[in-house]
């Protein structure tokens, strides 16, 4: 980010377009002077001189940014009826002086407010700077701030769950407790160095050796919830695929339980790849419906086969439909002998016709890879058997979001695994009765792996890279 902390800086909070109100945020050591320059207060009184934590009823002042169209207006007259509230700092989310003007929703009079507030001497805030300064002045660690954005992108009830469990400190916690354990642990190893002469040993190896087996093992249950928590956070890509009219468009509509897609007795109407988001079972899922993949001299058609294949392939998952209703064509079989590494799920569709499908061959074909679901797309039998095995296939049957502390980002699995790789290191040192500067460079090294985490070892690098996701007035 390219402004300096010392500015005072502001933005737009709410979403653009129209609503019933709109926040601007002033952060910054001149936050309260530079609103006061447009705000008049009801009651008579300063900016300066009111409660933290209070509103107050207040008129902007019109200034000269409203566009040049318009008609010039007395200085002295009320651009909008106004509440503004005073957080003085270190009570405040950036825990500098920080200024709320709550005024009407419309993006005349939010874009007027902001550009009198940069001529008042505020800069535009960049992309999440105010949490970027909430943590600068640690009223957040890494960890928490990324909580922030994880809110609001959140996609279902879990994920959300999740990322309050986060901003409250939840998996800053843990980590903290692993890293307060091993700087004891490493306080121990260079004691040790620094009295060699004298013999003097303040740890023994077996005691040593099974603190840190007791560190790695913390790590791994943190990396082992990653699985989950990437998910809920995440959610997967899920991709509906079979030949042309088994019911990949009418499975679609069932599952988002609206007409999506166009479904029609004719072979290949779905020529391209459509792509809706839902929540089943409250695992965020990234559905495609592809277009039905055979053989075709139709040029428009052998495009859309060629994007289904794509997809195949992006996808984490994959639904196979299958026309129950008849026999198997080689197109059926060529798609359950493809991606059988694969999560998937195989989808005996026309449950509501009689049988014509010989299961026992599709069983044979599969080896037991995935599970065999009968259902019927255009009835709804079977549909919650589908959303029960797609939440089994990507989540553990007894996990609960928030039961105790969960990895939902990449980057924290990543710096988990630095750590765990170092004590590895570090418990092979002891073993091997290596010399306790070997062990301690281990220890430093998972050490700070684990800081990268809550952020008490970053770089600028990092902090941008995290902070740039953010939206402006964040």
């Amino acid at each position: 980010m390219g402004g300096s902390l010392q500015d005072t800086i502001c933005a737009i909070a709410t979403p653009l377009g129209e609503g019933g109100i709109g926040i601007l945020r002033v952060s910054g050591e001149k936050a309260i002077e530079v609103a006061a320059g447009l705000l008049r207060l009801r009651s008579g009184k300063s900016l300066a001189s009111v409660r933290n934590h209070t509103l107050y009823r207040a008129d902007i002042l019109e200034q000269a940014t409203l566009p040049s169209s318009d008609v010039q207006r007395q200085p002295s007259r009320a651009l909008d009826e106004v509440l503004v509230v005073v957080m003085r700092t270190p009570r405040s989310y950036t825990g500098e002086h920080v200024v709320e003007i709550h005024c009407h929703g419309g993006p005349l009079v939010l874009q007027a407010i902001c550009e009198s507030l940069v001529q008042q001497g505020a800069r535009l805030a960049e992309p999440g700077e105010f949490t970027k300064r909430a943590f600068l002045n640690g009223r957040l660690d890494l960890a928490q701030a990324e909580a922030v954005l994880d809110t609001i992108r959140a996609k279902t009830a879990g994920s959300l769950r999740l990322a309050q469990e986060q901003l409250r400190g939840t998996l800053s916690n843990e980590i903290n407790r692993l890293r307060e354990t091993l700087i004891r642990l490493l306080a121990q190893v260079e004691a040790g160095i620094d009295f060699t002469e004298e013999d003097i040993s303040f740890i023994q190896p077996d005691e040593l050796a099974a603190g840190i087996r007791a560190m790695m093992d913390g790590i791994a249950q943190l990396v082992e919830s990653s699985r989950e928590g990437m998910v809920l956070r995440e959610g997967v890509t899920a991709a509906i695929v079979g030949r042309p009219n088994v019911g990949k468009s009418s499975l679609l509509n069932a599952l988002l339980q609206t007409d999506r897609a166009i479904v029609t007795p004719i072979p290949g109407t779905t020529r391209d790849v459509l792509e809706e988001t839902l929540n089943i079972r409250g695992v965020p899922v990234r559905l495609l419906d592809t277009a039905g993949v055979r053989p075709t001299n139709d040029p428009v058609e052998q495009e859309g086969v060629r994007r289904s294949e794509a997809a195949m392939e992006q996808a984490e998952l994959l639904l196979i439909v299958l026309d129950g209703s008849v026999s198997l064509t080689d197109e059926d079989r060529k798609i359950l002998t493809q991606q059988s590494a694969k999560k998937r799920l195989i989808l005996l569709n026309k449950t509501d016709l009689p049988c014509g499908v010989d299961k026992a061959e599709v069983a044979d074909l599969i080896r037991s890879t995935a599970a065999l679901i009968p259902l019927s797309a255009k009835t709804g039998v079977g549909m919650d058997d589908l959303r029960d095995a797609v939440r089994s296939l990507v989540l553990r049957a007894d996990f609960e979001p928030g039961d105790s502390a969960v990895v939902t980002r990449l980057r924290h699995r990543t710096a988990l695994l630095k750590a765990q790789e170092a004590l590895g290191n570090a418990a092979d040192s002891v073993k091997g009765q290596l010399s306790g500067e070997f062990i301690a460079m281990d220890l430093r090294a998972a050490l700070d792996a684990l800081g990268e985490i809550t952020g008490a070892v970053s770089t600028d690098d990092i902090l941008d890279r995290i902070f740039r996701d953010f939206c402006i007035g964040k």
